[in-house]
């Protein structure tokens, strides 16, 4: 062992670390600049039970029921080897539904890494009509029009939950997409399928940037996985098809999602996982996130990783109530906007003296103490008048 992963094994006591998927690797980009989560997540910590322990147990997660919606409604989806799928995607990319698809059910059987290699193997032999790989050796990559079949002319193929892998800190991931469909315009597409409806053409906005960048995961899994055979990675599109339930009944709908933006924040955050050494450099040499530890020793070696709590973190993060427990009287705990629009002033107790006309001891915050005076005075104004 490396003297990194025995100091993340020590930060995480005697248990195994805990292995991300594509949820909690979304979840890494919700708050990239908090350090307590980059070096929990990095060492793999059961932050379940680590919340247990110290007493704000997490209060999210999918409930039984959504669970059991979602599962009926994907298979509902998938019926008859996925032939009114293929048709929704066909016509949402604009390309002609092909006469003939074949369907590769890879979500079954052996082990994860075992299903990996198959997965890897079946994936990029879709890419050639021939079911052949590239001539050249790894590592030099095809061109794009090699393997850009015309649409109809080749029938479409539909793996059904492949297992991708991706490195997280020093570990190798496995991930599992709901279904990649190929030789769809030439290309590799993934393809999410969510139960939650899209009314009038509507989503909730936070589930549907939560699917977004879960299947921007998806999507860098798989371009690493062609690059490593020597392919273009850019012949698994930044459009991801997402099938939801139409308005209120359970009719599939689909809908493209650009996940440009959300790859270059994955990216950017997996990067940073990876240099855990630099974050944790700054960590106390005793610092213990051990469920296993005593309660009050445990709050206390948290509260010396700095965390940046925001609202949001509670939609996302195990240690979230923690967090904001131990945020009490501070602006950040109104969210970020908030946080940003006081110019930096931390403390809830000096933005309500600064609006109160006490002055400003610190140059830098004059400007923030006239806007938050004329702010309290405008409200006044507005109640004596009500």
């Amino acid at each position: 062992m490396t003297d990194t992963e025995q100091r993340l094994a020590a930060i995480r006591g005697d248990a195994p670390p805990k292995r991300h998927n594509a949820r909690t690797i979304a979840a890494l980009t919700g708050n990239p600049g908090c350090t307590r989560r980059a070096v929990l997540d990095g060492a793999g910590v059961d932050k379940p039970a680590l919340a247990e322990r110290v007493g704000f147990p997490a209060r999210f997660g999918q409930s039984r029921f959504a669970i059991t919606r979602g599962n009926v409604f994907e298979a509902q989806v998938k019926a008859d080897g996925g032939a009114e799928l293929l048709r929704l995607v066909a016509e949402r990319l604009g390309v002609p539904v092909p006469a003939a698809a074949s369907w590769t059910d890879l979500g079954d059987g052996d082990d994860p890494a075992t299903r990996a290699r198959r997965s890897a193997t079946l994936l990029t032999e879709a890419l050639s009509p021939t079911g052949s790989h590239p001539a050249e050796p790894p590592g030099t990559p095809e061109p794009s029009g090699a393997a850009e079949p015309s649409g109809a002319a080749e029938p479409a193929a539909l793996f059904d939950h492949p297992m991708l892998g991706l490195s997280v800190a020093g570990q190798r991931v496995h991930l599992e997409p709901d279904l990649v469909a190929a030789r769809l315009g030439g290309r590799f597409h993934v393809v999410e399928i969510k139960s939650f409806p899209v009314i009038d053409g509507q989503a909730d906005p936070a589930k549907l940037a939560a699917a977004a960048v879960q299947s921007a995961v998806y999507v860098l899994a798989l371009r690493e996985l062609l690059t490593a055979r020597g392919y273009d990675p850019q012949l698994v599109s930044h459009e991801v098809v997402l099938v939801c339930p139409r308005d209120f009944s359970n009719e599939p709908v689909a809908h493209l999602l650009d996940v440009r933006r959300q790859l270059l924040v994955v990216r950017r955050q997996l990067d940073r996982m990876d240099r855990l050494d630099t974050l944790l450099a700054d960590v106390p040499a005793d610092f213990t996130a051990d469920p296993a530890a005593d309660p009050a020793a445990l709050a206390d070696s948290l509260a010396r990783v700095p965390a940046r709590y925001a609202p949001d973190c509670l939609a996302s993060c195990e240690l979230a109530y923690f967090c904001r427990h131990e945020a009490r009287g501070q602006t950040g705990t109104l969210g970020r906007p908030v946080r940003e629009a006081l110019g930096g002033i931390a403390d809830v107790g000096e933005v309500l003296a600064l609006a109160g006309g006490e002055p400003a001891t610190d140059p830098e915050r004059a400007e923030a103490a006239a806007l938050l005076r004329t702010a309290a005075r405008l409200r006044a104004d507005a109640l004596a008048t009500a």
